[in-house]
């Protein structure tokens, strides 16, 4: 069963990789992780478009949450939000952790951040969360999977 779960095209793996990644950033429930692994461990030579798809996906997805936040009606100022103004835009970075994450691109479209910045730092910050799990996954393939064998 599993082999022929894992018998796809690299072109099939990056539109499933895609749509995954794009669906993970919104409010619905995914992981893409899982996708990207099934795609570098079936295409290991894709490794760089894989996590150049992954991300691209992830972002586009975490910039509709920030779509979404734009139509939420934003009637707040004082303090809290001039803060937020002034030094939240790095908090973006972490818009890859799941479910904060999501929230995160929600509330920057809520309180108008500008939208070439943030799409700039959930690029950045998803960026960093699939090099870490191409990597990590290269690395237990190569490295950890063959101490265990041999």
């Amino acid at each position: 069963m599993l082999d022929s779960l894992m018998n796809f095209s690299e072109e099939a793996g990056f539109i499933g990789l895609f749509i995954a990644s794009f669906l993970a950033a919104t409010l619905l429930p995914g992981g893409s992780e899982v996708v990207l692994i099934a795609v570098i461990a079936k295409h290991p030579d894709a490794l760089l478009q894989a996590v150049a798809i992954a991300t691209l996906g992830n972002t586009l997805g975490g910039s509709t949450s920030y779509l979404i936040g734009r139509m939420i009606p934003n009637k707040a100022n004082g303090r809290a939000v001039i803060y937020l103004h002034k030094y939240g835009y790095w908090a973006l970075l972490f818009s890859w952790i799941p479910l904060f994450g999501d929230a995160l691109c929600v509330a920057a479209g809520w309180l108008r951040f500008n939208p070439w910045l943030s799409l700039v730092l959930f690029a950045i910050g998803k960026l960093f969360r699939y090099v870490l799990v191409a990597g990590g996954w290269t690395w237990i393939e190569r490295v950890v999977l063959p101490l265990m064998q041999g």
